[in-house]
């Protein structure tokens, strides 16, 4: 039994009962060292851990928390949520308010909730493999889409944090049905097209990339994706759990599909749109999602399914989520990076950033080509994030614990926020540029 309350007890202890001491690898500080830090309180922009520090957070729970922690409405509806009661094993009014929410932002017929991202990929896949009578499906390297086993292939985000190529576990076989290509890589996906085409059921991809840093799509890349796959009869499955209602009001897709002219024929969603607790979707166009149990043969189930407690979260979550609270993203995320860029450049940082909508990454050692896809991001100076990230922790700013993820604001953050960060910057950038690489 835990007898103190500091942040390295605590890991001792959930060590002993919990593998690697974290329910997710990332937040076992393995690529920053040290001991990682259990929270215990959130408010607005802030965190409180265990010893009772208070950080600007710049994880947000991985993107959920847009409004910032415990927005009142959100908190309100959670609590009327409760008060009815926690889960009932049936559909709930709610649940059909916020598929209606989500179907009235992006051009979608159906809507199916699940519990996970990881889930709302494995649904989209099997309704793929299910519409197209086909087994294959393409990924590209370093694209994250949830830890099921056909997707995990040079994954990015924990698996690179790991430095893991995949994960035991999974079977030849299985791997054998994802065919990994580079991404941002017209001829690679061309040539695989011509020689497989006719065994491809989809291609999966985030709407940006946002698990091996942020990586934009090249101007038509995402509109190629959509030509080649209606070419070859295949669908095109359009991840947003992380970018979805975050990069803006529409999500990536409102930069990308929307003024392009196409859509997906399958999208998969999470973080925001529960607000915070475990929820996520599968959506797209009537004739696929139709062929989901109980109207078609392929079969998905899931007991706490459009929980009513995540339903009012993620409604209220989205209800709120105002042109005025993008246009604040929009605003403090361009601040955050040109703070960013000036400490970086003042203490002679050779870096680069990387945008989508409101999320952005840096890289270091990367100024001269930038980063387009997996191997430009893992041939960066990932060493010199390591005292970067603890030079900020130790000034009251708490990043993402990996050099491969996206840092994500929200309307909370206010100037005292903002000040803390720009406050905390040139001692971190001090510290990466006299990082030096291990021996």
């Amino acid at each position: 039994m835990t007898t103190t309350n500091t942040n390295a007890s605590l890991y001792e202890a959930a060590r002993a009962v919990i593998p690697g001491g974290v329910n997710s690898p990332v937040r076992a500080f393995g690529s920053v060292g040290g001991d990682p830090v259990t929270m215990v309180k959130a408010a607005g922009p802030y965190l409180t851990d265990a010893e009772g520090r208070e950080y600007v957070d710049l994880v947000c729970s991985w993107g959920p928390m847009l409004l910032g922690h415990n927005h009142p409405a959100v908190v309100d509806a959670v609590h009327r949520a409760v008060d009815a009661g926690l889960s009932f094993g049936t559909s709930t009014p709610d649940e059909l308010r916020l598929a209606e929410l989500i179907a009235s932002r992006v051009p979608v017929d159906r809507v199916r909730m699940v519990s996970t991202g990881t889930e709302a990929t494995m649904t989209a896949i099997r309704l793929a493999r299910g519409a197209t009578g086909r087994n294959l499906i393409v990924k590209f390297a370093g694209c994250y889409h949830g830890h099921s086993d056909g997707l995990l292939a040079a994954a990015g985000s924990g698996v690179a944090t790991q430095a893991l190529p995949g994960s035991a576990g999974v079977t030849v076989a299985q791997a054998a049905e994802t065919l990994v290509l580079p991404y941002n890589d017209r001829a690679a996906l061309e040539e695989t097209f011509a020689t497989r085409g006719q065994d491809i059921a989809a291609v999966i991809t985030e709407a940006a990339p946002c698990n091996m840093g942020v990586v934009a799509p090249e101007q038509g890349f995402n509109a190629f994706l959509r030509q080649i796959t209606e070419r070859h009869g295949a669908l095109l499955i359009w991840d947003e759990v992380l970018t979805g209602f975050r990069a803006s009001d529409t999500g990536y897709w409102g930069l990308s599909g929307r003024p392009e002219g196409w859509t997906p024929d399958l999208w998969a969603f999470g973080k925001i749109i529960g607000g915070g607790l475990p929820t996520a979707a599968v959506a797209g166009r009537a004739e696929v999602m139709d062929l989901l149990a109980p109207l078609g043969p392929v079969y998905q189930a899931g007991t706490l399914s459009g929980n009513p407690v995540a339903m009012a979260a993620g409604l209220a979550t989205l209800q709120n989520a105002t042109e005025e609270v993008y246009t604040t993203l929009t605003r403090r995320s361009i601040e955050l990076e040109e703070m960013l860029v000036e400490a970086l450049t003042a203490a002679g940082v050779d870096h680069s950033i990387q945008r989508a909508g409101t999320l952005f990454s840096m890289s270091f050692g990367t100024s001269e080509h930038g980063v387009r896809n997996y191997a430009d991001a893992q041939g960066q100076e990932s060493y010199r994030y390591v005292p970067f990230f603890h030079a900020m922790l130790e000034r009251g700013v708490y990043l993402p614990p990996s050099v491969f993820e996206a840092w994500f604001v929200s309307s909370a953050h206010d100037d005292a926020a903002m000040q803390r960060i720009a406050e905390a910057l040139p001692y971190a950038a001090r510290a990466a540029a006299a990082a030096q690489p291990a021996p």
